[in-house]
C-alpha cells in the first residue's frame, strides 16, 4: 500500500510514514494511492478481527498480520461494552449506533486507542521518538490524553479552545497526571487551534526539530480505524442497506463511511447525511457549492463549534477525479479570500457521492434531548441528539437509519440538566476523575507563543 497527498506534491508513502506524519509534507492529506478490496464483516464476528482485517488491508505488507491482531485486541480489551459499539434501537427501523464505550466515554476513543498502540509498536521498531499535537473541539484531547499517557516515545500536545468545552471533557484532558502531556488552553476558538497545529507542521525547521506529528481527524491511521465500525454495524443488520446520520465537525466520521463503502464494506449501498449544528460550514458547502469562511459561535454541541471541515479536503479530491491542481488552487483561494467556489462538476459529483448535509439549531438540539427522554427513557448527548433530530426530518425510505451516537450523556451533564431537568452522572469507572487535580497552561491563540511552549516541552 502506497500513500499519496491530495495537493499532489508530496512523494508517495507507505503506511507507517503517512500515519505518523499525520498532515503531508505540501499542507495535504495522505490518501491510499489505490482503495483495497475488503470483505464485509461476517455476523458474529468479534470487532478486534474485523479492524484487524481493516488495518491490515491499509497498511499492506508493513506489518505483519499477527501483529496488527494483537494490537487491535490490545487496544479494545478496556471497553465497557464487548461487542465495542453496539447497535440500540430507539424507534422503528432506527437505530443508535454507541461509540461511547471506550475509556473517555467517546467515539474518538475507538481510534484512540488503536492510534496509540499503533505508535508504540511502529515508534518501538524503529527507535524514534514523536511529539504528537493535537487540536481538539472537546473529546479528541481527552481520547488522546488517556491513551498516550506514559507512552515511552511519544509526547502529546493538547490545544483546547479555553470556555468552548464541556468541563467534564475538559477532565478528561488534564487530569491524566502523566508528564509526557501537555495541555494548552487558548483564548480563541477550535478554528483558531486548529490553525496554529497546522502552522506548526508548515514550519518545516520547527517540525523536524520536535519531531512533530498529530493525531487529528486528518490522520489517516483514525480514518481507517473509524470505517470498523461502519463494516460491524452492516455485520449486525445482516447486510439491510442502511442510512447513517452523522454528527459532523471535521467530518472524519462521515468520510471513514465513504472509505468503507470505497473498499467494499458496505453491502447495501452508501448514504451518510451530515448533521451539523449552527456552525454549517458543511452544510453551505453541500448545498451550494461554495467554501465559505464563518466564525464559529458557541452552541449546546462544543465538539462540533467548526467552521473549517478539514477532512472534506479528501472527498473534494475523490470528486473531482482526484484531481490534485484543482484541489490545491481551492484551498489556496480559500486560504486567501475565505471564499471559493468547488471546482467545476465537482458538485454534481458530490451529490453522487452518498454524503449531504443539513443542519439543526441549538433551540431543536434542547428539544430532541427531551423528547428522546420521554419516548425512550434513555438521555443522549447534545451532538447525538443533532443527529437523531434530522433523522426524524428525513424522508421515508426503504433503508434503516443508524444514528452514531458519538458521546455518553454524562460529558454533558450541564446541557442535559438544562434541556430535561435529569442528572447525568459520570459512570462509576470515570468518577475519579473529579478528585483529580487540573493542569493545563494558558497560551495566547498565537503562533509564535505557541510554538515556543512546544519547543520547551519537546526539549
Amino acid at each position: 500500500m502506497r500513500y499519496i497527498s491530495t495537493r499532489g506534491q508530496a512523494p508517495e508513502t507507505g503506511f507507517a510514514e503517512a500515519c505518523l506524519a499525520g498532515l503531508a509534507p505540501d499542507g495535504g492529506l495522505y490518501v491510499p494511492k489505490e482503495w483495497p478490496r475488503i470483505e464485509p464483516a461476517r455476523p458474529g464476528e468479534p470487532y478486534a478481527e474485523v479492524a484487524a482485517r481493516i488495518i491490515s488491508a491499509f497498511a499492506g505488507a508493513s506489518i505483519p498480520p499477527q501483529d496488527v491482531l494483537q494490537i487491535c485486541r490490545d487496544a479494545y480489551a478496556g471497553f465497557a461494552h464487548q461487542s465495542v459499539a453496539p447497535l440500540t434501537q430507539w424507534g422503528p427501523d432506527s437505530w443508535l449506533m454507541e461509540l461511547h464505550h471506550g475509556p473517555t466515554l467517546a467515539f474518538k476513543d475507538i481510534a484512540m486507542q488503536l492510534i496509540a498502540k499503533l505508535y508504540d509498536y511502529l515508534l518501538a521498531r524503529s527507535g524514534a521518538k514523536l511529539t504528537i499535537v493535537c487540536a481538539t473541539s472537546g473529546d479528541t484531547g481527552g481520547a488522546a490524553a488517556a491513551a498516550f499517557a506514559g507512552a515511552r516515545q511519544a509526547r502529546l500536545v493538547i490545544l483546547h479552545p479555553e470556555g468552548r468545552v464541556s468541563p467534564v471533557q475538559r477532565l478528561f484532558m488534564t487530569t491524566t497526571g502523566a508528564a509526557n502531556i501537555l495541555n494548552i488552553a487558548t483564548d480563541r476558538d477550535f478554528d483558531d487551534a486548529q490553525a496554529i497545529v497546522k502552522q506548526m507542521f508548515a514550519d518545516k525547521d520547527f517540525a523536524q526539530t520536535v519531531s512533530l506529528s498529530g493525531v487529528n481527524s486528518i490522520n489517516w491511521a483514525r480514518v481507517a480505524a473509524q470505517s470498523v465500525y461502519y463494516a460491524t454495524s452492516q455485520a449486525q443488520l445482516r447486510g439491510a442497506p442502511i442510512r447513517y446520520v452523522v454528527p459532523s465537525g471535521n467530518m472524519g466520521d462521515a468520510l471513514a463511511g465513504y472509505v468503507a463503502a470505497r473498499c467494499g464494506l458496505l453491502t447495501g449501498g452508501f448514504e451518510a447525511v451530515c448533521a451539523v449544528n449552527e456552525n454549517d460550514a458543511l452544510a453551505r458547502l453541500f448545498n451550494t457549492g461554495r467554501m465559505t469562511r464563518q466564525a464559529a459561535v458557541a452552541t449546546p454541541s462544543p465538539a462540533m463549534d467548526i467552521s473549517v471541515p478539514s477532512n472534506f479536503e479528501r472527498i473534494l479530491y475523490e470528486v473531482t477525479g482526484r484531481d490534485a491542481v484543482a484541489v490545491r488552487n481551492t484551498y489556496a483561494a480559500y486560504a486567501q479570500s475565505g471564499d471559493a467556489p468547488l471546482p467545476e462538476g465537482a458538485p454534481a459529483r458530490l451529490g453522487c457521492s452518498g454524503l449531504s448535509a443539513a443542519t439543526i439549531n441549538n433551540a431543536e438540539t434542547l428539544a430532541e434531548m427531551e423528547r428522546f427522554r420521554a419516548e425512550t427513557g434513555w438521555l443522549i448527548c447534545p451532538h447525538t441528539a443533532v443527529g437523531t433530530a434530522l433523522a426524524r426530518r428525513l424522508p421515508a425510505k426503504d433503508a434503516v437509519t443508524v444514528v452514531l451516537a458519538t458521546a455518553a450523556a454524562s460529558k454533558f451533564p450541564e446541557t442535559v440538566l438544562e434541556a430535561t431537568g435529569q442528572d447525568a452522572p459520570l459512570p462509576v469507572r470515570s468518577q475519579a476523575l473529579r478528585a483529580r487535580g487540573e493542569v493545563f497552561e494558558r497560551v495566547p491563540s498565537d503562533f509564535a507563543a505557541v510554538r515556543a511552549r512546544v519547543l520547551d516541552f519537546a526539549r
